[in-house]
């Protein structure tokens, strides 16, 4: 047993002169002494620890860890484990803990199991290149026999004193020469100059490499290829022809500020109301010469005053009210004359607005005087509609004997009173 342990020592001195695992080199093997404290029999045994570990990640390492504890006469117990290996601060810190766990295949008291371990430990550094790693682990057991003892599960305290060593070469998987390790742009492209980190040169310090840079000397946001742009517009200045002024791409960065579609530069009315339409000059149109803009005129295809927003103007009609027999709806043949009149005027007129308000004396209840003021005003609207005129523009109320035009003292004035007068009548030509 002596022997042994002297020529494992030797062989972990030997391993001392590799190179210790890391994200450049990422398998290694671990060789190490360690002590085996059986809870259950409380013995203490040499151990011997021989593991493959394969880089993860910064954080994680995944190792196949073989353990032999040696006991009079011979091995006491073989462990196989698949353990991961959590490292808790940065790979590159010198000292490191960590916490490691798994699950394994276990040889013990003449019998065999799946068995786990738990633990932690410590990493220190030996040489650039290897690196001690001293832990303690609870080692679950399996059942089995021991000295006439039936049943009996050996639980394990070991602690392990390891050397590990690094397979493989340093990479530069970009070729820039600097060795991934240290690179901190490891994806360079290839031919591209780079600096001592292996980061693409960037003379104007800009964030944008001069290999993907368009002004490597002047300094720009990545959106625009690394070159400037003072007016912030998001087009570059060398493509801008307004470059102290904001403004559209659609105008190689000049402003349009009335929004017409002509630049400030070209425009000779760069007040225009929004929206409005405009000639090529950026001026609005006014399509019949009226002084008032299309957009603010009324009637854009005919001239008028701004005063009636560049329509022609109304003209106010002068119409005699409608007179009606005692409790009648029909209309007078002379009533009919006067409408005639009218609808020809109507008819001359490009626009004109009619609304008609039927009346009554006070004979008759209320009810009865607002239905007959109804079908007068009606018979009115009714008999301009036959003639042609449009109803859009015709309307009527109706109010019964509420509206005297004079009081309902005698037979004369309850005539005039017996009336259709015209509320609004206005045309224009």
């Amino acid at each position: 047993m002596r022997k042994f342990t002297l020529f494992f020592f030797a062989l972990v001195l030997t391993a001392g002169a590799a190179l210790a695992q890391n994200s450049d080199k990422k398998w290694a093997i671990g060789l190490g002494p360690g002590i085996d404290y059986n809870l259950e029999s409380e013995n203490t045994g040499i151990l011997a620890d021989l593991y493959i570990s394969r880089y993860l990640s910064p954080r994680f390492d995944l190792m196949l860890d073989n353990r032999m504890s040696f006991d009079e006469p011979g091995i006491d117990v073989f462990n196989t484990l698949l353990n991961l290996r959590l490292k808790l601060f940065n790979e590159d810190m010198a000292i490191q803990p960590y916490l490691i766990g798994g699950v394994g295949y276990m040889w013990d008291n003449q019998e065999s199991g799946v068995n786990f371990d738990g633990g932690a430990g410590l990493k220190f550094p030996v040489s650039p290149s290897t690196s001690l790693f001293v832990s303690g682990f609870y080692v679950k057991g399996i059942e089995g026999e021991r000295a006439g003892e039936p049943q009996v599960t050996d639980d394990h305290i070991m602690v392990t004193s390891i050397l590990e060593f690094a397979l493989g070469a340093a990479k530069d998987s970009d070729g820039d020469g600097v060795k991934d390790k240290k690179d901190e742009c490891p994806d360079t492209p290839p031919g591209v100059q780079v600096d001592e980190k292996g980061c693409p040169l960037d003379r104007d310090g800009d964030g944008v490499p001069d290999y993907k840079d368009e002004c490597p000397d002047e300094a720009g946001p990545a959106s625009l290829a690394g070159c400037p742009d003072r007016d912030g517009d998001g087009i570059a200045d060398k493509d801008d022809e307004c470059p102290d002024v904001a403004g559209l791409a659609k105008f190689n960065g000049c402003p349009d500020s009335d929004e017409d579609g002509v630049p400030d530069p070209k425009d000779k009315c760069p007040n225009t109301p929004k929206g409005c339409p405009v000639d090529a000059d950026g001026c609005p149109l006014d399509s019949d010469g009226d002084g008032v803009i299309d957009c603010e005129d009324n009637c854009p295809q005919e001239a008028g005053p701004a005063s009636n927003n560049g329509c022609p103007d109304w003209v106010e009609l002068d119409l005699s009210n409608i007179l009606f027999d005692f409790d009648k709806s029909a209309l007078r043949p002379e009533a009919k004359a006067e409408l005639d009149k009218l609808v020809q005027t109507l008819d001359a007129s490009k626009e004109y607005e009619i609304v008609v308000g039927g009346h009554t004396d006070n004979i008759g209840t209320e009810a009865y005087n607002m239905g007959l003021s109804e079908r007068r005003a009606q018979a009115v609207v009714k008999y301009l509609l036959q003639k042609g005129v449009n109803n859009a523009y015709v309307g009527s109320n109706n109010y019964g004997e509420s509206k005297p035009v004079v009081p309902n003292d005698s037979r004369d004035n309850r005539q005039k009173n017996r009336r259709v007068e015209f509320e609004v009548a206005k045309a224009r030509k």
